[in-house]
This record gives structure tokens, sequence and C-alpha cells, in this order.
């Protein structure tokens, strides 16, 4: 296909491509997300690096999950954005772009990037910026005969949380991640092992949701690739032991002056360290919680992480509780030590942040304007109630399963309002299918019961 009319770059990008020329960099990868937030685009020799940053590079949308387009349909481009130009920390010869899509010239609606922006632009309007932080669980394996392992013979404790011999059986691959995220400027203040076999966590500095969702999509990338090159395989999977803990991403949020910089949900006089605003912002993600968890959970194994027999070692740490609390993981959404900000517990890595955060921004920037009351924290174990008890208090659980989470989604106004309708419809008939899917495959465990039972 022909090339678009090529605007002469600005200087500001004349700048970046000459210093990408210097740094070595030989190709430029125009990436964006499908519905998954796995990142797709295509390798475009930086020779070619002006027709790139002015959408060159074209996609047939009905070839990618949940980039609804038809057949027919003209193609979508990748319109990369400089500021999240980052060079592959394992080849160095490549620079990574995330892109929005655009169609015919304007940006297009079902664009998960561009999904998230114009929430972003509600909060601006509003004089807020967005802030977020994401605390990576994930899984290194090895493949054996029987399936796949933890690399360290000796990471087989019931209670794996913290062990110091497993993280130095695994100091080489952990090492590659974290130096690799410092190389990239974000800052990790640590990292270790978590509760289940195989399953690590990184803690890195917050920033704005926007280049917050752009490093997960591209931390998924660079994590699989390293441990790849060692030999293992990183898993982003939320539950794959049905025994042991599954990996969550927690969202850690506040809004700030957009002004100042100010972190508008501190309060040193309050008893949780929370402000007002930030009481109105956890109100609006209570109200939406059952469609913002289709989201923030957005697999048929999410909803495996997300279950109701406690938070104890060996099983989850993932609270179904609609209600918040103070320095408390049996809430949903949890006000950490200091206050400042508020923890979301139920969000598991495998969401696409684009999608997740936007939801999540729209609930609390509802209940803001809106002027909602959360009602007083719950500082007890909430484990410890009946659910005649939860009932009488008037507190809800999380869907169960996601076709119940699709289905809060689907008659929660605000998914819509959030999505606009094409990604809405698409999201809804994606995910609904995926349920069915799952119903309609034969497990093990089917096979192993009634095979030979009857």
């Amino acid at each position: 296909m022909p090339y678009p009319d090529v605007i002469p770059l600005n200087s500001d990008l004349q700048a970046l491509q000459h210093r990408l020329q210097q740094q070595g960099v030989k190709y430029a990868l125009a990436s964006f997300v499908d519905i998954h937030g796995m990142g797709k685009g295509k390798v475009v020799p930086l020779s070619h690096f002006d027709r790139m940053m002015q959408g060159s590079e074209l996609f047939t949308g009905a070839a990618l999950d949940g980039v609804p387009q038809a057949i027919n349909d003209d193609e979508v481009a990748a319109m990369p954005d400089p500021d999240s130009v980052t060079v592959l920390p394992w080849n160095s010869e490549v620079a990574w772009f995330a892109s929005d899509l655009y169609l015919a010239g304007r940006p297009f609606e079902a664009c998960c990037r561009t999904i998230l922006k114009r929430v972003l632009d509600q909060a601006a309007a509003m004089g807020y910026r967005f802030n977020l932080g994401i605390e990576t669980e994930f899984f290194i394996f090895k493949e054996t005969d029987q399936g796949f392992q933890p690399v360290s013979d000796r990471d087989n404790l019931s209670k794996a949380a913290y062990a110091l011999p497993t993280v130095l059986d695994n100091y080489k691959i952990l090492d590659a991640i974290v130096s690799a995220m410092n190389s990239l400027g974000w800052d990790v203040y640590s990292f270790d092992h978590e509760d289940a076999q195989g399953q690590f966590e990184t803690d890195f500095t917050y920033c704005d949701a926007l280049k917050m969702a752009d490093r997960l999509t591209f931390f998924r990338l660079m994590v699989k690739e390293l441990a790849r090159s060692q030999g293992y395989f990183a898993s982003f999977m939320p539950k794959p032991y049905g025994n042991q803990t599954g990996s969550g991403a927690h969202y850690n949020m506040s809004l700030a002056d957009l002004e100042t910089g100010q972190n508008l949900f501190e309060d040193a006089s309050d008893a949780c360290g929370l402000s007002k605003l930030g009481y109105q912002f956890i109100a609006g993600v209570l109200k939406h919680a059952k469609a913002i968890v289709a989201v923030t959970c957005p697999t048929v194994n999410s909803y495996k992480r997300l279950v109701r027999q406690g938070s104890m070692s060996g099983f989850t740490w993932a609270p179904v509780y609609i209600c918040y609390g103070n320095n408390n993981r049996t809430n949903m959404l949890r006000i950490p030590m200091g206050g400042g900000r508020v923890e979301c517990r139920a969000a598991d890595i495998s969401t696409n942040l684009y999608l997740g955060a936007a939801m999540i921004l729209a609930a609390g920037l509802e209940g803001i304007r809106e002027g909602l009351n959360p009602g007083e924290p719950h500082r007890e174990n909430m484990y410890t109630y009946s659910s005649k008890e939860l009932q009488a208090m008037g507190i809800d659980t999380l869907p169960r399963t996601l076709g119940e989470a699709v289905t809060a989604f689907a008659e929660d106004p605000l998914s819509e309002t959030v999505m606009g309708p094409l990604m809405y419809k698409t999201y809804v008939d994606f995910k609904a299918q995926e349920w069915e899917d799952y119903h309609s495959h034969i497990s093990d465990w089917e096979l192993q019961r009634y095979l030979k039972f009857f």
C-alpha cells in the first residue's frame, strides 16, 4: 500500500530519531494492544521513522481479538506516542512505542489506549491527574515432562512467601528483570518471593495512569522474553495452582492536583489518612465494583482466585467483599498505612490496564461528582461474618464467575459510557463467548470424576 504524504518531522521528533540512531537503534516497533492487553505491532526500520510517526503502519482489525472491525473495513493506523519510547533492554537495536489506533485520520473509538485517555481527559477537566502504581505478581516456571514446575527444587514450601533460599536460587532471572526495569528508570524499590511456589513480585514507583498502563504492557513482554532467554517461561495466568494463591495486580490509586502535583487523597487529620475526596472516590468504585471486576479480572481463571474461603496462605489473598477498610487486607479496597492512596486488591495480573484503569477511574470520578459517601471503614476481619450477617450489613460480594461479571458489566450504564458503544458491545460479546466456550470444554476433572463412575 502506498505511504500517505509525509510531513517533515518537527524538531523534537528529529532529535528523537537522531538520539536513537546515536544509540545504535535500527528498528522501531509501532505497538498497540488487543482486547487482552497483549502487544501487537509492526517493525519499522529507523530510516522510515518519519512515516511511522505519522501513521504509516496499518492493521486489519478483523485479524485480532477485540479490535472490532469487519474484514471489508479500512485498516486502522498505529500512531506512536513519542513520550513512550523504550529501547528494549535485551536488544538495544529495537525501540518500542506505545501507539493509539486511528481510523480515517481520527482516533479509533475502540482503541484501548484511547479509551483510557478519554477518561483521563475527564479527570483533567476536573483538575485532577490520576496516579497509579501496580504491584506486579507473576510466576516463573520451567517446562518438564509432567508440565511445569518452579525453577528451584527447593521451591516446595506450603507457605513460600518471602523465602530467601528460593529468591537466591532465582537470582539470575530476577536480577535480569529488576536490572532491566531500573535501566528504564522505573525505580524498583523491592522484590520478593510471593505466597505460591514459583511466584514473585516486583514493586516500583507509581506514575500517571497512562504511563503505568504502557509500562505494564511492556513489563509482561519484557519478563516473558527475559525468562525465555534463560530457558524458563513466565506466566501471567492469574491462578495456575488450584490450592495456592494467584497473581494479583493491586491498583494503588490517588488523584493529584493537575497544576501543583499535590496528592489530593492525603489528609493527616483523618483516622485513615484519607481526604474527603478519597472517600468519595472509594464510594464510586464500590458502587460499580461488579462491572469493574469484569475488566480488572477478565478471564475464566480469574474467578478461581476470587473465592470466599478466606485470606490464608496457600489459598487466596484476594478479598471478595465489596467494602473498604483501613490497613486491612480483607476488604476489596484498602487504605494502606499512612493513607494518601487507595488500593484495589481484586485486580489480577491478566488485566488490560488501559481498560481496567479507565473503568475504575470513571467510577471514582462519578463518586466525586455526586458526593457519594462509602460509610465507615471496616477494620475487622470480614471473613468472620456469615452470609446473613453480611447481608444485614448491606455488604455484597464480587461476582463468582466470569459469566456473572460480564452480566454485571453489561447491565451497568457506566460500562458503555466508558468504553463507547463499539467496545462495550465487543467486550460483552467476546467475554460472553469465552464463558460459553469454557462450559463447552470437557475438563480433566470431569473425565476423572465421571468417565468410569456410572
